[in-house]
């Protein structure tokens, strides 16, 4: 009988190092970490830091990857349809192409910004960064690569267009003969890829590669390097963009503080964050409207033909048979907009609004629970408008059966866009501070440190 072994815990991969949750404000240390660990926030659960066993060239690898297939996807055949003798083949561009043709410039934008200007920054940003990280002399400004491939993560949707592609071929059945080129299942093993190589980063690890390459804002306070890094103090701040917590400058304070690592603005909260999100909310309620009442498509065959709204279109489905895709359709065109506005809503009213100590300390996570989920589900509603989009461009036969995008999808497009940017403006550490001020005691959340050490998995 072999005797069970017991192997040593593997070394670590990072230091101790002082955090401010972006979830709720807690300054708390996340312990030293082994490859493959997770510390949670003490107070919210909000994942503080997420370690690999090997951060940069698994990424590497599968952005590399990535990108051939972002190449094959775009110059590739998408797919070929036919009907009456007319056979039409397609690629990704043609959506955006005949939007333009059609007048629908906006939307346009709003695809090639989503499907190829946001992908592509993304992809190279990446690589550059992780490729010059290996280099003996890294290429200059790392860090501002680096924030801007973040940033273009919420922007980048061709998972979406998938499932886009997917909605549009089986309403296409009915219409005409359809035949999958090469783009499509590009595009299928892309969004794998893509989903793999965020899971297989670590970007606090891609910063303190670039801390260490010298590649920083501006030199490095005392503060902010070594066991320093634990002491904290009441003035500190913690970077949205790069997670250092670093004292801004006297000096330097005010709109002018920047992080000394990243170069980002450095603010406690948010600015003005309750009423950019307000106006934003207000705005996407005021677009839904004509979203839903004008038409997002019209489909002729034989002359004549009757415009759709987006609910329109799910009574069809509905009348084909089609259930799960007309639930599909629904939920990612109907629901996840009102929700998102209502989920912002119930947010800022819970921040403004004065709470018992009970009352705010029961739903205070629930509601950074909310808050991330709001921010992650919205872009999910863009798959109407890249059905849409590919409807257009595929089903052009004259007078046997045309698809025309409708105004409708423009203030669709717009509802969507505008309740990501909201979801961004908003900052969840506002309620808990709410509630502390709520609840008759002092307003502690940035002096709430006293050596708690995250929840590490």
């Amino acid at each position: 009988m072999r005797r069970a072994v017991a192997l040593p815990p593997a070394a670590p991969v990072t230091a101790p190092e002082l955090r401010e949750c972006p979830g709720c404000g807690q300054f708390q240390v996340v312990p030293a970490l082994g490859p493959d660990m997770r510390s949670n926030c003490v107070r919210c659960g909000t994942i503080l830091r997420l370690t690999r066993a090997d951060p940069f060239d698994r990424s590497l690898a599968l952005n590399v990857a990535a990108l051939v297939l972002f190449a094959i996807l775009w110059l590739a055949m998408l797919m070929k349809v036919s009907t009456a003798g007319i056979v039409h083949e397609t690629t990704l561009a043609s959506g955006p192409i005949e939007l333009v043709a059609r007048g629908l410039w906006p939307l346009a934008a709003a695809v090639a910004l989503t499907t190829v200007v946001a992908p592509l920054i993304r992809l190279t940003g990446m690589i550059y960064v992780l490729v010059g990280l290996k280099l003996p002399s890294p290429p200059p400004n790392l860090r501002g690569v680096f924030r801007v491939v973040r940033y273009m993560k919420t922007w980048a949707m061709l998972e979406v267009l998938l499932l886009g592609v997917f909605v549009a071929y089986t309403k296409l059945g009915d219409l005409v003969n359809i035949e999958i080129g090469p783009a499509v299942y590009a595009l299928g093993l892309y969004s794998i890829v893509i989903v793999w190589a965020e899971t297989a980063l670590d970007p606090h690890a891609v910063w303190e590669g670039i801390e260490r390459s010298g590649q920083t804002h501006a030199p490095m306070p005392p503060s902010a390097v070594g066991p320093a890094r634990l002491d904290f103090r009441p003035e500190a701040v913690g970077c949205e963009s790069c997670g250092l917590v670093s004292v801004p400058p006297e000096q330097g304070g005010g709109h002018d503080a920047r992080c000394p690592r990243c170069g980002a603005p450095l603010h406690a909260r948010k600015p003005y964050s309750l009423q950019r999100t307000w106006a934003l909310v207000i705005a996407a309620a005021v677009l839904y409207v004509p979203a839903n009442i004008y038409p997002v498509l019209t489909v002729m065959q034989g002359g004549a033909g009757q415009p759709s709204t987006i609910l329109g279109g799910v009574e069809e489905l509905l009348a084909s048979k089609m259930y799960p895709l007309a639930l599909l359709v629904f939920f990612a065109s109907i629901l996840v907009p009102m929700f998102k506005l209502i989920g912002l809503a119930v947010m800022l009213g819970a921040t403004m609004m004065v709470t018992t100590e009970r009352g705010a300390a029961v739903l205070l996570s629930q509601r950074t629970t909310l808050y991330y989920i709001v921010a992650w589900v919205g872009r999910w509603s863009m798959v109407d408008i890249f059905m849409e989009s590919l409807l257009g461009a595929l089903v052009q036969f004259g007078r046997v059966v045309t698809i025309e995008p409708g105004a409708g999808a423009l203030a669709f497009c717009a509802v969507v866009f505008v309740t990501i940017v909201a979801a961004e403006a908003f900052d969840p550490r506002l309620m808990w501070d709410a509630a502390a001020r709520n609840a008759h005691r002092p307003l502690a959340l940035r002096q709430a440190y006293r050596g708690r050490v995250a929840a590490v998995r």
